[in-house]
């Protein structure tokens, strides 16, 4: 199998108004185009699992743009499983050539099955579960967003050695799983925080249920509105921090997360002389689709 990487880099990153604190991003994106930063160590022990057991398909679950959707594609191409996606949204069935995630995944060999949103929210249940293994038949189950112990314990090995100087381990927050993965690697004098990409307090909950230590805090001023809600303040300031730094974020994690840590570090919330590791969880696929949607709404683009 793949997923026999070097562990990436820590970038430094240049901004004004520092107030003495130092940031690094680790470059987690830098992974695999598609199969990169969390998604990458989400999967890894999935996909081990899933050969152990002698499963030859994936079966998972996620939106339109569903960075997971097209990281389990391209892994399942990579790594000869068949793989199908329960998608979101009954009304996309005829728009997969148009939607630059689904049309990704489907050109990796992914198929689809379209329910609507209604059924979705009941995707865990046993009857929706038992009709579509008599539907596929036999299959490894990943559920949405990757999360699970074996993503945690990919997670884990996230942070390494080097990353012990860091006062700070900062995250973009989605299902809990990255962050429980940092929390459990984290040593006692690093504060993990985490930035929630969407609205709602049962995260803490989630989170907990992985997370073996307790020196971490959820900061929920920064989602802009809830998931993937972004503004015009969130574009400009994605667009400048690649020119500033050369390093593209997305808008649904990393570009909330690294706002808000600039917000924070502008608003002198840490102390002087603080070191602060953020980590790109890649998700950079969707940004065509994001694109897409801002076009209709005659916002600004994402560079």
């Amino acid at each position: 199998m793949i997923f026999q990487l070097e562990n990436s880099v820590n970038q430094r990153l240049h901004f004004p108004n520092s107030n003495g604190v130092e940031v690094y991003l680790k470059r987690e994106d830098a992974i695999h185009g598609f199969v990169s930063g969390n998604k990458y160590r989400k999967l890894k022990y999935n996909l081990f699992e899933a050969e152990k057991l002698g499963f030859k398909t994936l079966l998972t679950f996620g939106g339109a743009y569903s960075n997971h959707i097209a990281a389990v594609a391209s892994a399942g191409e990579l790594l000869g499983f068949k793989t199908i996606g329960v998608i979101r949204g009954e009304e996309l069935f005829d728009k997969i050539e148009s939607n630059p995630t689904l049309n990704y995944a489907q050109q990796c060999g992914m198929q689809f099955k379209f329910v609507s949103r209604e059924v979705y929210r009941n995707k865990i249940s046993d009857d929706f579960l038992n009709n579509l293994k008599e539907e596929f038949q036999d299959f490894y189950t990943i559920p949405e967003g990757g999360t699970n112990a074996l993503a945690v314990k990919g997670c884990e090995e996230i942070l390494t050695a080097s990353d012990e100087a860091f006062d700070y381990i900062c995250c973009a927050v989605g299902t809990g799983g990255t962050i429980s993965g940092l929390i459990n690697k984290s040593k006692p004098n690093q504060q993990v925080l985490g930035f929630p990409a969407l609205k709602g307090d049962f995260l803490q909950q989630d989170i907990s249920k992985f997370a073996k230590k307790n020196h971490w805090k959820l900061i929920f001023d920064y989602h802009f509105g809830g998931y993937a809600k972004i503004n015009v303040e969130l574009i400009s300031f994605i667009n400048r921090f690649k020119t500033e730094n050369n390093i593209q974020l997305d808008p649904v994690y990393t570009g909330k997360m690294m706002f808000g840590i600039f917000d924070l570090i502008e608003k002198k919330q840490f102390p002087k002389g603080s070191k602060i590791l953020a980590i790109h969880t890649g998700g950079l696929q969707g940004i065509p689709g994001m694109n897409m949607n801002l076009k209709k709404k005659k916002l600004p683009l994402i560079e």
